[in-house]
């Protein structure tokens, strides 16, 4: 009575199991570009969102500026009449568009509306914004 495995079970086993592993990484790697756009478009989003609260408690306007993969929010100084940045943000592995400057006021609505493009490998979203500062975005490609 034999017990255990023979050399060609167990090696038919092995190559079976690397290739499930292959399929399921390559799988994954796919994905990657996916998550990559959706997670932008929610930091853009939320940033956005955070940039009108911001205006409506501190009681002055702020910009929200974008850049080819990056975005910055600055705030407007009454004293010096002028813009200061506050933060900036790179996004990885995303282009963006706009075709304005979003700037919020201190009442919480927007000047400037703006039509801004999030794009990679995977899609492309399109997140508008209204001039009662409601957000919306919608996967395009």
């Amino acid at each position: 009575m034999k017990k255990g495995f023979t050399l060609v079970e167990l090696a038919l086993s092995l190559s079976i199991l690397a290739m499930l592993i292959f399929l399921a990484s390559t799988t994954f790697l796919n994905l990657a570009p996916k998550y990559e756009l959706e997670k932008a478009v929610w930091e853009v989003r939320s940033a956005l969102n955070a940039a009108r609260y911001k205006a409506l408690f501190e009681g002055t306007s702020f910009r929200f500026r974008l850049y080819p993969s990056a975005y910055s929010l600055e705030k407007y100084e009454d004293g010096s009449k002028g813009w200061t940045l506050v933060e900036k943000h790179l996004l990885e592995d995303v282009s963006i568009e706009s075709n304005n400057v979003p700037v919020f006021t201190p009442e919480g609505t927007v000047t400037g509306l703006a039509t801004i493009y999030i794009a990679n490998a995977w899609g492309r979203y399109k997140i508008t914004l209204a001039i009662t500062g409601r957000i919306k975005a919608v996967r395009i490609a």
